[in-house]
């Protein structure tokens, strides 16, 4: 299973990403291992979505990039 996850960031931002261990990589944010997350700590985990596989979960990401798929997600995902 592969996720596709929001953190809220306490500027404001959401950061959208990917991972197949949600936990891990979520704890790996918390601990300032991410250098595009490391100042704007501490991240709320506000939503993810679970794909079956890795193409899927990076195609999804790469969307919830977008100008359209973030206001999507910010809409119905993430809800500040």
């Amino acid at each position: 299973m592969w996720y596709v996850y929001f953190l809220q960031l306490n500027n404001g931002d959401v950061y959208v990403g990917s991972t197949n261990d949600l936990k891990r990589r979520f704890a790996s944010h918390q601990n300032g291992q991410v250098l595009s997350t490391k100042p704007y700590l501490p991240a709320i985990l506000k939503s993810y979505v679970a794909v079956e596989t890795e193409e899927h979960a990076r195609e999804l990401e790469g969307y919830f990039k977008s100008g359209s798929g973030k206001a999507v997600a910010l809409k119905r995902l993430v809800r500040r």
